[in-house]
């Protein structure tokens, strides 16, 4: 059955029938608004909006992959302030010929990653599109502690990064080559491994910035040099590159570099330490921040591609 033939509140029912809340939900969808707790009275917002077309493909992605990085996108986002994620309101705008079964596991997608940290999808809205759109907002909660922002960075501390880095990129590269092999590389790209924990942690330990990285690591470490005014400058050998990330770069004729230095969608944090602090090994110090501006490798700009822009 399409969604067109469901329509728009049987379709409600079926997905919501099937998402589960988590404590911080209070009201969960039903009602004109949903409830959730705000223990710190704070509250940190983020969204971001998946295009099909321009952001996922469904012969490349099933539902449940495309449910898993929607999520993952905005989750990211708020663990990336120092905050652990509560809430995703998401809202689905598609086709009237979609089957509903995507949809349905587009839900299942969604709510299986806000499950790893604690949160729930707890509404949002649907209607009638050309284009298979899906917006999120992530709500999230910082515990008592101060949001870490961008502009913090200061000359001496440390740039460090927590999770993956380059591997959903060369995944996307391999789909867009035609392949679908090697098979690590591609499901990095369809549900990306996120640090959700190592968010708060970095607040913890004292983070004097922190970032998501979904559009590139040179790209978005240039908006913590923009903001903080200072430079930051990479080592190249601090990142090593897998075998099998090795392997496909070279069948593909690619430098892995631009994977790892320009390739977006793995959501890995990039955070900035005082020097004296011990990071743990969920950690590792990819760099320093220097006078200066800009971000620069071993020294020199980079002559790659930096990262994504929506707009080109």
């Amino acid at each position: 059955m399409s969604v067109g033939g469901l329509g728009e509140f049987g379709l409600i029912d079926r997905v919501t029938a099937r998402l589960t809340y988590g404590s911080s939900c209070l009201l969960g969808p039903g009602d004109d608004g949903a409830v959730v707790a705000a223990p710190d009275a704070r509250v940190v917002a983020s969204t971001d909006v998946l295009v099909e077309g321009r952001h996922f493909r469904r012969d490349w992605s099933g539902a449940r992959d495309v449910g898993h990085r929607a999520a993952a996108a905005n989750l990211a986002d708020i663990a990336a302030m120092g905050a652990t994620p509560t809430a995703l309101l998401v809202a689905l705008c598609m086709p009237t010929d979609l089957e509903t079964a995507w949809a349905e596991e587009l839900a299942d997608g969604l709510a299986a990653e806000a499950a790893k940290v604690g949160a729930s999808v707890v509404g949002g809205d649907m209607s009638a599109s050309p284009t298979l759109t899906i917006a999120v907002t992530a709500l999230g909660d910082l515990g008592g502690r101060a949001p870490v922002v961008r502009s913090g960075a200061r000359p001496g501390d440390v740039v460090a990064v927590a999770g993956r880095n380059g591997w959903a990129a060369a995944g996307l590269t391999v789909l867009s080559r035609g392949f679908r092999t090697p098979r690590l590389l591609v499901e990095a790209y369809r549900r990306p491994e996120v640090p959700y924990t190592a968010g708060p942690h970095a607040a913890r330990l004292g983070a004097t910035a922190m970032i998501d990285i979904s559009d590139g690591l040179l790209a978005d470490l240039g908006h913590v040099a923009k903001a903080s005014g200072v430079g930051l400058d990479l080592h190249r050998d601090a990142f090593e590159v897998p075998r099998q990330m090795r392997d496909a770069a070279q069948a593909l004729g690619v430098d892995p570099y631009s994977w790892i230095l320009g390739g977006g969608d793995d959501h890995a944090l990039a955070a900035t330490f005082p020097r004296s602090v011990a990071l743990p090994d969920e950690w590792r110090p990819v760099g320093r921040v220097m006078e200066g501006a800009g971000v620069t490798v071993d020294g020199e700009k980079y002559d790659g591609a930096g990262g994504w822009d929506h707009f080109r």
